[in-house]
């Protein structure tokens, strides 16, 4: 995990594939970005999880490390005032050059976390995207997602109704085996600053 940005009020931080963002069950998922945080933070908040990535999605993270920084964050995020640019390659030949993706899906409860599409009872995502390119027969698609549904990207890249091709090393949607191959990282992030509200932009190159 690589610090990106230091302010007394939040960090930003560059999560690895592999890494958890938030703590899960059992003593073996109690490494993650929270508790590294925290350990390198003594006065961080004790929740200061404002948002999330999936375990095996990499990029770009905020943190909050007091209760007012994080009031103020989440209601950025749930109130869609965050900019968010995710870089993915996927697992066959993009034809299009950009688009939108506007799906509805929710959690499969015999299968979790595995989300299914349901077009009545799930909930809408939205995703615009970009071709940056084909190589190899695989494609490097620029997300922007407008929504923060679960397995959102990953659905609408795999899904039929979506891209049709699953992002490379997907382990639920696709063919990846192990943890830390999926080639989805969140490259940009942009929020206000808490306090003095200027615009803020961190940005990281993809490592594929």
């Amino acid at each position: 995990m690589l610090i990106i940005h230091e302010d007394p009020l939040f960090v930003v931080v560059d999560k690895p594939s592999g890494l958890l963002s938030v703590p899960g069950l059992g003593p073996e998922n109690q490494d993650c970005v929270v508790n590294r945080v925290r350990a390198l933070y003594p006065g961080c908040m004790e929740f200061p999880s404002v948002h999330r990535l999936d375990q095996d999605t990499s990029g770009l993270l905020v943190l909050a490390l007091t209760a007012e920084a994080q009031r103020n964050l989440s209601v950025q995020f749930m109130e869609k005032l965050v900019g968010k640019r995710y870089i993915a390659i996927v697992d066959g030949v993009v034809k299009d050059m950009n688009g939108v993706i506007e799906l509805s899906f929710r959690l499969d409860p015999d299968n979790r976390p595995y989300q299914v599409y349901d077009p009545e009872r799930g909930k809408k995502g939205i995703t615009r995207w970009r071709n940056l390119g084909i190589e190899d027969g695989k494609t490097r698609i620029e997300f922007m997602p407008q929504t923060g549904r679960t397995h959102q990207l990953r659905l609408h890249s795999a899904h039929e109704k979506g891209l049709g091709f699953p992002i490379v090393g997907d382990r639920l949607y696709g063919t990846g085996t192990e943890p830390g191959q999926l080639k989805l990282h969140a490259s940009v992030l942009r929020f206000r600053h808490p306090k003095t509200r200027e615009s803020m932009e961190f940005l990281s190159p993809a490592p594929f």
